[in-house]
């Protein structure tokens, strides 16, 4: 199997800029604690955690952070706190707490020893400062989440801190925070978080030149002209030698499984039935394997060695899986290197 050098009248593309999103909802069980306080969010209640020094933490932790031993101590503390530091946010992102600027805070709330991360609904940042009292601005729809508080606002109480006190003041020795059962009817169990990242991604030459390739229907990769490697899809540079790579070289279209998966979760907003196989495939002429999704056999017949092809998209721009080929399974002292 060798490499076929590209042609010489393919010009070089420009480079390439997108919008790229990595996204991943995690699922997550909660213990009597976490479900516990997000629960109490849904009912307009806030709770912590008293930890065996006397500290009341809030958000709660099911662990003393000190002593390290299980906490379960439960109390109730105030809607109402103290901002004890602050950030401006002039350009709200996606998915934020609010769609205007906003100041991302740190509350400590009464009762509390511990201050809690939200945003603050203010004017400007003219109008924050630490040391000023906010309150709970509650969501109008509530499912048992960190979301159920929409934002802080500013609040001016009578409670003997005023409008603006000192942040460094022990003001949950004042009152003390009553106790809480943690008991509320249809506890939450588990939460989603999405886990989400926007960006835009430039690839670089080397790898501008590899899709643009793709969208003729060809691989091409790239030569170390040290260690004569073919990387596929190519970086710019050798990561073996540290030597920058040039030389185009058109490699496959046909391949080899080296090694496989098979997977058996669904994926979100992935049109593809359960199970199905991902797989290393050493394309003919690639010094390295890339990997593929593979169609067109059961997948308790994918194995090793299996020689397959590509399967492009409608669009063209890229394959959409690799099928089976028909040839012969490729020799095992082959691929061995690419494992």
């Amino acid at each position: 199997m060798s490499a076929t050098p590209a042609s010489e009248a393919h010009p070089a593309p420009e480079v390439l800029r997108a919008p790229l999103v990595l996204e991943f909802p995690f699922t997550r069980s909660l213990g009597p604690v976490q479900s516990a306080f997000l629960t109490g969010l849904r009912e307009r209640t806030v709770l912590g955690v008293r930890t065996t020094g006397g500290r009341v933490l809030v958000p709660p932790v099911e662990y003393d952070p000190e002593t390290a031993e299980e906490i379960r101590e439960l109390v109730e503390v105030g809607t109402a706190g103290t901002v004890t530091t602050w950030a401006w946010n002039p350009r709200p992102r996606r998915g934020q707490p609010l769609a205007t600027p906003f100041a991302w805070v740190l509350v400590r709330l009464d009762g509390a020893d511990t201050a809690l991360l939200h945003a603050l609904d203010a004017p400007g940042p003219d109008a924050v400062r630490t040391g000023m009292r906010v309150r709970v601005r509650w969501a109008a729809e509530r499912a048992g989440a960190i979301t159920d508080i929409a934002c802080f606002e500013p609040y001016e109480d009578d409670g003997g801190t005023g409008p603006a006190a000192d942040p460094g003041a022990d003001e949950s020795s004042a009152t003390e925070p009553p106790a809480h059962s943690g008991e509320f009817a249809d506890p939450v169990t588990g939460i989603v978080a999405p886990a989400r990242l926007d960006y835009t991604y430039t690839p670089g030459r080397a790898q501008a030149r590899f899709i643009n390739a793709l969208a003729e229907r060809r691989t091409t990769g790239e030569r170390c002209p040290s260690c004569r490697k073919v990387y596929v899809p190519p970086r710019g540079a050798c990561p073996t030698c540290g030597i920058a790579t040039s030389e185009q070289v058109e490699v496959g279209p046909r391949g080899t499984v080296t090694t496989y998966c098979i997977v058996n979760i669904k994926a979100k907003n992935l049109d593809i039935e359960v199970p199905y196989v991902y797989a290393h495939i050493a394309l003919d002429g690639a010094g390295l394997a890339l990997h593929g999704r593979i169609g067109g056999i059961p997948y308790d017949q994918v194995r090793m060695g299996l020689r397959v092809e590509p399967v492009w998209t409608e669009s063209g721009r890229h394959p959409d899986h690799y099928r089976p080929t028909g040839e012969p399974d490729a020799d095992y002292d082959t691929y061995k290197e690419l494992l």
